[in-house]
Parts: C-alpha cells; structure tokens; sequence
C-alpha cells in the first residue's frame, strides 16, 4: 500500500487540546500512521503513512476538535 501525506486544519485552542490528537495518532502507528506533527500555533496536522484518510479524520474527530479542512497532499 503506497504512502500518503495529510494535511488537516484542525480547531485546537490549548495544549491539551494537541496532547489529544497526538495521543490518537500515536496509537494509530500499529494501524499504518509512520509519522506525524502537530502544530498549536498553526492548528495544522500532517499525517504520513498508509492509513486511509477516512481513517484518519475519523480518529482525529473522535478527539471531539473540529476538523474545518483536510487534504491529501501526496
């Protein structure tokens, strides 16, 4: 399965808010996530991996954070 790059603009106000969509994505490592950052000050987080994007956004709602975009970047 090739690798892809996720770009989403996700609405976080407080660190706690990052924590818990970098805990998310840590835990979808087993499920095909390879790397990824999260930016407070831009509200941006890139996803690498083979991981579905459905997958995903699914995983980063679940945060209960507002998801206002979201792209495949490659």
């Amino acid at each position: 399965m090739a690798e892809h790059t996720y770009k989403f603009d996700v609405k976080m106000t407080c660190p706690g808010c990052s924590t818990a969509v970098s805990r998310v994505l840590e835990k979808a490592k087993t499920d095909g996530v390879s790397e990824y950052t999260v930016n407070l000050e831009t509200q941006e987080v890139l996803v690498k991996g083979t991981i579905p994007y459905e997958d995903v956004l699914a995983r980063i709602k679940k945060t209960g954070k507002e998801v206002r975009s979201g792209e495949t970047v490659s």
